[in-house]
């Protein structure tokens, strides 16, 4: 096993933020949206360069069936809308991946958090360490002694997120992260938490107690037990996601100039030429 880090990318999350983030004048070949994937290539790229993993893995929503989490609970991430034109790049961008030389997971029924959650577990198993880029809270529950998650800030800047930033951003330990969403809600998932709980009294809570399971023990929620736990399951990352064990990589960065030279993708294609040329 390398001493590098296995560098793990919440896909969507990345490629949302660079949607947003950019001109949507940038377009390519067949006038179609090129900046989500210029941004999420440049992500990727500085990512890469200054982390110097032994490998990328990226994990990507499925839009086209409901995850198991939305036929669960069917309010789940309700009313979300996409324009047409980041959901074309989504559908191309694991192209880019895999001419990157990385690897990637997509499949019906589980989230990017799943593969996160799942590459992490397999990295962990194996003794090694992981990095896990992501925009999104919920995945402060994979923090350990083996893995830390980069959370973008703002203006390019990234914040590294141990146990003891976890403790110090929700006051609870990082394997609580899914009871403290499950107490206080989450309004971007649509789950509603419990009543009149806000981010303080869930944080008390869990000092308290280990966990929802010894609230409701201790008779804490007793008309809300059932929905408590489903909030928690929905809030929990599982790690049963279709991920292969993921090898050390070498990048290919002259195949994924030529696959940006063939979208007409040509200021990205000139950046991955010079990383090709060392």
């Amino acid at each position: 096993m390398s001493d590098r880090p296995l560098l793990i990318v919440d896909g969507d999350s990345f490629a949302h933020r660079a949607y947003h983030g950019l001109p949507k004048t940038i377009r390519r070949a067949g006038n179609k949206g090129g900046g989500a994937i210029v941004g999420f290539a440049n992500y990727l790229i500085r990512l890469y360069e200054a982390e110097r993993p032994r490998a990328v893995f990226v994990g990507w929503d499925t839009l086209a069936e409901p995850n198991w989490r939305a036929l669960e609970f069917p309010d789940y991430q309700g009313g979300r809308e996409f324009d047409d034109e980041i959901v074309d790049q989504l559908d191309v961008l694991p192209q880019l991946i895999t001419a990157m030389g990385f690897a990637w997971g997509k499949a019906g029924r589980f989230e990017a958090d799943d593969f996160l959650a799942t590459a992490v577990a397999l990295e962990e198993k194996a003794g090694g360490t992981a990095l896990v880029a992501s925009g999104d809270r919920d995945a402060f529950q994979l923090v350990s002694d083996h893995t830390t998650v980069l959370h973008p800030v703002k203006a390019g800047e990234i914040a590294r997120i141990g146990i003891a930033e976890v403790r110090e951003r929700y006051g609870v330990e990082p394997r609580q992260v899914p009871d403290f969403i499950a107490l206080r809600g989450d309004p971007s998932d649509k789950i509603p938490g419990a009543k009149g709980v806000g981010a303080t009294t869930a944080a008390s809570l869990l000092k308290r107690y280990p966990d929802l399971e010894a609230m409701i023990a201790d008779n804490k929620f007793p008309a809300h037990a059932e929905d408590l736990r489903l909030y928690k399951r929905l809030a929990t990352m599982v790690t049963t996601a279709p991920v292969k064990a993921i090898p050390d990589q070498t990048p290919t960065w002259d195949k994924a100039a030529a696959l940006a030279r063939q979208w007409e993708l040509n200021n990205l294609a000139d950046r991955l030429e010079q990383l090709a040329k060392g």
